[in-house]
């Protein structure tokens, strides 16, 4: 059970993040791609079924293995429980990970806007903060904010296919609504202490302010599905932010 393994899952699953971790300095890579694996095989878990109890099953069955003292022989299990330990990662922050998931699993809206903002805080806030924490960092509220903006705009690009998919992704969907929280997301850039971030955990970021800034200046993209950065500009920010450390 070894990080290559991980590797293909990340870069056949999730090939914006492997990009990401391919600009990363080569000692992040090792600890990076079992998180990010772990986070693909989570983030799956609720769509794999139409069966919400198969979903909540799934869910169960990764926060048991996170929590056993000794790792299962599986691909993705052994090289993230090894992490676990030799980079002390919080559990906790790895259970709320998995449990926030469990919303994906049915077709229910967010109650309101703070459980929106928790989700987003317990998946890619809390994914950042474990990332940027294996890579040595220290400052949690910057990289979770990092995490959140980021999160937001990957959730708002998925709008339309949530909805295609039978559910009620937004709080408030109107337009006005819409450009508001986008700029929430802006932000939330704006107060992450980015060189406080390791490099290697904030390059999965490189993409957010470019969305986020779409979905402010013209809200009907995101219903549209037209939320997207030109081929130019992903390979072009990616290579400025892992050269100068800018997102």
């Amino acid at each position: 059970m070894t990080v290559d393994a991980c590797a293909k899952l990340v870069e056949k699953g999730d090939p914006e993040r492997f990009q990401s971790v391919m600009a990363a300095p080569l000692a992040d890579r090792a600890k990076l791609l079992p998180i990010y694996a772990f986070n693909l095989e989570v983030a799956r878990a609720p769509w794999v079924s139409k069966e919400p109890m198969i979903a909540e099953m799934r869910l169960q069955w990764w926060r048991d293995v996170v929590a056993e003292p000794k790792p299962r022989a599986h691909e993705v299990v052994a090289p993230f429980h090894a992490l676990i330990h030799s980079a002390a990662l919080p559990l906790p922050v790895i259970d709320r990970l998995i449990a926030a998931r469990l919303h994906d699993a049915y077709s229910e809206p967010f109650a309101d806007q703070a459980a929106f903002d928790a989700y987003l805080d317990d998946t890619a806030g809390g994914l950042m903060w474990l990332a940027a924490k294996a890579l040595g960092g220290q400052d949690e509220a910057s990289a979770r904010a990092l995490g959140r903006a980021m999160g937001l705009a990957n959730y708002l690009r998925a709008v339309p296919e949530l909805e295609a998919r039978g559910r009620y992704p937004l709080v408030d969907g109107r337009p006005e609504a819409v450009r508001d929280l986008a700029n929430t997301g802006l932000g939330w850039l704006r107060s992450a202490r980015m060189r406080q971030v390791p490099l290697g955990a904030r390059l999965a970021a490189w993409q957010a302010r470019g969305i986020l800034t779409q979905a402010a200046q013209n809200p009907m993209r995101v219903a549209d599905g037209e939320l997207a950065l030109s081929a130019f500009a992903i390979k072009g920010g990616l290579l400025w932010a892992a050269l100068t450390g800018r997102l």
